[in-house]
């Protein structure tokens, strides 16, 4: 093929293709992703946030059991530890 006939074929293909374009709605599928990953982001965030809160809390219940169980403690002190634990937890 020569460079002109080349040329006016792929004009040709062009022009004849009848593509208008990505059309009006093109925006959606990007706002689709940053709303997908954004959902993400915030469910683990929300989830760290909630292991955070709760774990220094349940720690601090779990070694008071441990001092209970090795008798370190009576059961009127780890019941009163344990009130002070849960009125800090609200």
């Amino acid at each position: 093929m020569t460079p002109h006939l080349l040329s006016t074929f792929a004009t040709t293909l062009a022009h004849n293709d009848n593509w208008d374009g990505p059309g009006a709605w093109w925006p959606v599928i990007p706002l689709l992703w940053f709303l997908l990953i954004g959902t993400v982001i915030a469910l683990f965030v929300r989830s760290a946030r909630h292991r955070n809160r709760f774990g220094g809390i349940r720690s601090g219940e779990a070694r008071l059991a441990e001092r209970f169980a090795d008798g370190e403690i009576t059961e009127q002190e780890y019941r009163d530890r344990l009130a002070v634990l849960k009125a800090q937890a609200r």
